[in-house]
């Protein structure tokens, strides 16, 4: 790929520094892609696979970018710093400059909870764009749930215990405390805004929504969950295509995995949503 170009930059935050990476081609541009990248360890396992998703779509003409939310990465501050409402500061921040120079479509692209940041980032901003979801998380809170019972999993806890452990965490959140959970320590203000989070779109949304599950089946099919979402987002009038592939779950294997069927279904996704502008 010698005519794909990475740039790394900083973009000027509030609160400090978001590091950005911008995934181009030389000299072709057909539209833009906006990352919303996953939760907490989830993002260090899918550094990989994103950054070939990246460069294969930025040899297509697009321009793709990364950035590290507060906290995160190489930006500005502590995980512990981090907090929902400034997530999605960061997005807007990150939509502005991309497409400030350049008059092509816009699509943001998710993996995990960032479905849950482009949607609330749409709702709050009136934005109406196109969204591909890779793997999707359907609600913040069950999504967070799981988190935290990573808390008892490290320490080999019971049942019981484990139990007691989550309702210590809560307690702690409750307060206005800090807590930590497999090496991340999580503010009340980030952990609320998971929580109440969920992926929906207002009613003004006309732009099409693509959501792709990998899935170690031979035969993959949707997962109950994704189904009823199709179902619910259908019968409100969206325009929503969901498909389940065959692949590794790359943002939780304990190897670093790619999912290169996943980056071709993606490509022949975004090329479709061309034809039709």
């Amino acid at each position: 790929m010698r005519d794909v170009v990475r740039q790394a930059f900083f973009l000027e935050a509030g609160s400090g520094r978001r590091f950005c990476v911008l995934t181009r081609h030389r000299s072709a541009l057909v539209g833009n892609l906006l990352l919303l990248p996953p939760f907490a360890e989830e993002l260090n396992k899918s550094r990989r696979m994103l950054a070939l998703a990246a460069q294969v779509y930025a040899a297509r003409g697009w321009r793709v970018m990364q950035h590290d939310l507060l906290g995160c990465g190489d930006s500005s501050g502590d995980f512990g710093d981090a907090n929902w409402a400034a997530w999605i500061e960061d997005v807007g921040r990150s939509y502005a400059w991309l497409t400030s120079e350049s008059n092509v479509p816009t699509v943001l692209w998710s993996l995990r909870a960032g479905s849950l940041l482009a949607a609330e980032w749409m709702a709050q901003s009136g934005k109406n764009l196109p969204l591909l979801a890779w793997q999707p998380v359907i609600n913040g809170r069950q999504h967070l749930q799981q988190f935290l019972r990573l808390k008892g999993v490290s320490e080999m806890l019971n049942d019981s215990d484990a139990k007691a452990t989550m309702s210590a965490l809560r307690r702690a959140l409750a307060e206005d405390r800090l807590v930590e959970v497999a090496g991340y320590t999580l503010s009340p203000g980030l952990v609320s805004g998971l929580e109440s989070a969920v992926l929906k779109v207002g009613p003004d949304h006309s732009e099409p929504l693509c959501l792709l599950e990998l899935v170690g089946l031979t035969d993959p099919e949707c997962t109950p969950g994704l189904r009823l979402l199709v179902e619910r987002l259908r019968g409100e009038g969206r325009t929503v295509e969901a498909l389940a592939l065959e692949g590794p779950a790359f943002w939780q294997t304990q190897e670093i995995a790619t999912s290169p069927v996943l980056i071709e279904k993606s490509c022949d996704v975004l090329e479709g949503w061309l034809d039709a502008y």
